[in-house]
């Protein structure tokens, strides 16, 4: 039976370094390839060898899919590509392209310049990883070679964020990242793909309205302007206070969100008609020096943290938001945390109530979760069984998902074979419900009749038919026994043509009972019966019937 094999090298039952291999129809594809927020040696990036530990990746990947820029999808790309080995086709969106090298080069600059690491990649293999992109646009199918095709939708994670359909044949996978699907901006059509792969990074979280968590954050920075103090924060409010943001890599990343803003949900790109949202007016470039201002401000750096979305475990964010009040940099003096710290969920990653609302849409037949705490992971593959009755499967690193698949052979059905099972009795097929068809397949045509079929070969029709014989035992002559069987059959079987021929035999549908007694014992009765292939399980519960005998007092 074909199978499709998933098997994480990264994200499997933990936050960070995405990384899923996905193997279909023969090919082999390798979703992500990020890197870990919280270590800082050789467990930052995927363990490779997995894929081979000989020879070149290429070898052994037909393509790598990124979903979108975030360092844990994307920080391990130029190591794998450059470094490891890969010289194949690398798929993303436009905003994806367009932002990936910025976070890599910033990356790359705090690994390298500032803690002094070696063994990493640089400036120009990014670059040159980069020119290995082919750029996707959405509800694009595009073909990787002649079986592998994928086909990209809109998420609403990031800017950018893509979920992607994955499909070899009849095969499909669909892979995403945590789609926005809560605000009904992601959508994808009911593809009903053989495994659905997701991240669950909040797999237990049903949050409240953003409107709501909006509210609440502009609440506590109006508390602490009034108190005079000093916000970090990211978005523009109705405040006298200054409003500043950090320049470089955040400016950069908000000339991409201008530029790209055909790429964003339905309601930001009506807004476009009056303004580009992303062109804040009352916001300016921050200079260390202003800490020291006197009166309050909004501000990217300084004195109360708002921590906007997930933290993973090993990252500073993380050992802060769990009380951790003082913090030992590398190679540097240990730091007092003296900052008022609040978490407030804006994580662009969907609660349970989204991942729950993407199944309905795709109706897959497996599903599969990454990139989440393996507890919660388990609370969730338990309500998504129990709701979708459909398996749930939770992989760790390095461990290997299996699935079977059942892969339709798609034809087309003559009018004539149509026409004759309308004039059997029947209706024109539910394309959404099964319905058992008797024809002939001929390669590379329609669907036809058998008839059809043996016309347009010149072949003559060849009939197989099942035989048995069943011991009765039965004082009667052979023809009384007979009538016997044609009076026991017609009480017993309801709705079906039984008909007690002159011929001396009885017919039950196709189905032709025969009499005859043992030249040894008149008494011992012996029972033919013959049936066609397309009657074979009324033929076997036939015989089994008569086995048992004639109950007494049938005439």
């Amino acid at each position: 039976m074909p199978e499709i094999k998933v098997t994480p090298l990264g994200a499997g039952q933990d936050v960070g370094r995405s990384c899923i291999l996905v193997s279909i129809g023969g090919k082999n594809i390798m979703l992500d390839c990020g890197m870990h927020m919280g270590y800082n040696d050789d467990r930052r990036f995927p363990d490779f060898s997995y894929v081979t530990q000989n020879g070149r990746l290429t070898d052994f990947l037909d393509c790598v899919i990124i979903s979108h820029f975030h360092l844990d999808h994307c920080g391990a790309l130029p190591y794998m590509s450059e470094m490891v080995g890969y010289d194949g086709p690398i798929y993303m969106t436009h905003p994806t392209k367009a932002i990936c090298p910025i976070l890599l080069e910033d990356f790359r600059k705090i690994t390298v310049d500032k803690k002094g690491e070696t063994n990493f990649f640089t400036s120009q293999m990014i670059k040159d990883c980069m020119k290995k992109v082919v750029p996707l646009n959405l509800h694009q199918t595009v073909q990787v070679d002649d079986e592998l095709e994928i086909k990209a939708y809109y998420a609403g994670h990031v800017l950018g964020a893509a979920m992607v359909n994955i499909k070899v044949g009849s095969e499909s996978v669909v892979y995403t990242v945590s789609a926005n699907t809560p605000a009904r901006a992601a959508w994808i059509d009911k593809c009903r793909p053989d495994i659905l792969i997701s991240e669950s990074t909040y797999a237990t979280t049903i949050r409240d309205s953003k409107r709501c968590r909006e509210r609440d954050f502009l609440k506590k920075v109006h508390e602490s302007i009034e108190r005079g103090g000093k916000v970090r924060v990211q978005e523009r409010m109705n405040l006298k206070a200054p409003i500043y943001f950090s320049t470089g890599l955040t400016e950069k990343a908000n000339h991409y969100y201008k530029l790209f803003i055909t790429w964003t949900n339905q309601k930001i790109r009506k807004t476009f008609v009056q303004r580009n949202m992303f062109e804040f007016k009352h916001i300016k470039a921050f200079d260390r020096s202003y800490a020291d201002n006197p009166g309050p401000m909004v501000s990217l750096f300084l004195c109360k943290v708002i921590m906007p979305g997930y933290c993973v475990q090993g990252t500073i964010g993380h050992k802060i938001l769990n009380g951790q009040r003082k913090l030992e940099m590398e190679g540097r003096a240990t730091l007092d945390v003296k900052l008022q710290v609040e978490y407030m969920s804006f994580s662009a990653h969907a609660d349970a109530k989204g991942i729950m609302q993407l199944i309905r849409m795709a109706e897959p037949r497996n599903m599969l979760l990454v990139h989440g705490e393996a507890a919660k992971m388990e609370f969730l593959k338990g309500k998504i069984e129990q709701e979708f009755s459909i398996d749930c499967y939770m992989p760790a690193n390095g461990e290997t998902t299996t699935v079977t698949t059942n892969p339709s052979v798609p034809v087309d059905i003559s009018l004539n074979l149509l026409k004759r099972e309308m004039a059997l009795g029947g209706t024109l097929p539910d394309p959404k419900k099964p319905r058992a068809m008797h024809g002939t397949l001929i390669m590379k045509e329609n669907l036809v009749s058998s008839e059809q079929a043996l016309k347009e070969l010149g072949l003559n029709e060849h009939q197989l038919r099942f035989t048995c014989r069943v011991q009765l035992q039965d004082p009667h002559s052979d023809s009384d026994t007979l009538h016997r069987i044609y009076t026991h059959l017609k009480s017993v079987l309801k709705g079906y043509t039984i008909q007690h021929l002159p011929d001396g035999t009885v017919m039950v549908e196709s189905i032709v009972i025969k009499v005859s007694s043992s030249a040894e014992d008149s008494n011992n009765k012996v029972l033919l019966l013959s049936w066609s292939y397309q009657d074979e399980d009324l033929g076997s519960y036939l015989s089994n019937l008569l086995k048992k005998g004639l109950p007494p007092g049938v005439c």
